[in-house]
């Protein structure tokens, strides 16, 4: 199989007219000069230079944790047994489970 051929051509970053925006436009948002060697030396780490916002953003993801939370374990139950609860619909390990809580006196 060929290999693809890197494009280690530069990038030209210039005004070009024609590409879709005015002159006015490149001007406008171009303030942002590209990154100098010095620029990532001095670069430091988003959680570092922000590190309450960056706790509340790893915190607000996901589920909220559960007091409670529920353990997966591996049963062998009766097949017959599987099928039933199966059979009533959705949420059939959930009805399982209350059924062993009764049982346990939980």
């Amino acid at each position: 199989m060929a290999k693809a051929k890197l494009n280690t051509t530069k990038l030209d970053n210039g005004f070009k007219a024609g590409k879709g925006f005015t002159e006015e436009d490149w001007d406008a948002v171009s303030h942002n000069p590209e990154w100098t060697e010095e620029d990532f030396r001095n670069a430091r780490p988003f959680a570092d230079v922000f590190p309450d916002l960056a706790e509340s953003i790893r915190r607000s993801r996901g589920r909220p944790a559960l007091d409670n939370p529920k353990k997966q374990v591996t049963l062998r139950l009766d097949s017959d047994v599987v099928a039933r609860f199966r059979a009533s619909g959705p949420g059939w390990q959930s009805r399982i489970n209350e059924i062993l809580r009764k049982a346990a006196g939980l």
